[in-house]
């Protein structure tokens, strides 16, 4: 390399350098600069995973917690076979009713979902009649106390005479999945 600048004029060798110059300024400008940035970007991603790290691990640290509270859920309640969850969320409806004095007209086959880890749900549609006092009396009583029944939708429309209202409802029952460790909190069915 050294011979091929000791053959040139200095005016060449000014250009070859200028050349030689530009071409390093432009590699820089295509290759390098646009890089400069992915230092701060790598501490910033550092940052978030050891702020993510610390999460998990403070998580993972409460897991003792979170197993005595889903212990605690799943001895809450009343624990019902799955052969008489049907049978015992009709059973409370009908007893509810009879207690509010409202007049069931109508009611659907129940529907079962299964797609919560701890929790059957049951949906029962049915077509009430009464009070407006009385209706309140039953979805009042439905949601209150150990039975996990619960109203989804609610239609009112008043009876031919108006004096009382005619009520569609959309119920459900939320029913434990597995029994509970405990056998002191399961309850019989039969009475």
């Amino acid at each position: 390399m050294k011979k091929f600048f000791a053959q040139l004029r200095p005016l060449e060798r000014r250009l070859a350098i200028g050349v030689l110059v530009i071409l390093i300024l432009v590699l820089n400008y295509v290759y390098v600069w646009p890089h400069f940035s992915d230092w701060s970007n790598l501490h910033h991603r550092l940052d978030d995973a050891r702020q993510k790290l610390a999460l998990y691990q403070t998580t993972i640290l409460q897991t003792s917690n979170y197993d005595a509270l889903v212990k605690g859920f799943e001895s809450q309640g009343e624990f019902v076979p799955p052969d008489e969850q049907s049978i015992n969320f009709l059973r409370s409806i009908q007893s509810q009713s009879a207690a509010s004095g409202v007049n069931i007209v109508n009611m659907s086959r129940p529907v079962t979902q299964t797609n919560d880890a701890f929790f059957v749900e049951q949906s029962q549609n049915i077509n009430v009649t009464g009070t407006d006092e009385q209706l309140v009396d039953f979805l009042y009583k439905l949601g209150s106390g150990a039975s996990m029944i619960r109203v989804r939708d609610l239609e009112l429309q008043p009876d031919g005479s108006h004096l009382k209202l005619n009520a569609n409802i959309q119920l459900i029952a939320s029913y434990q999945k597995n029994a509970p460790a405990n056998p002191k909190n399961t309850t019989a069915i039969a009475k």
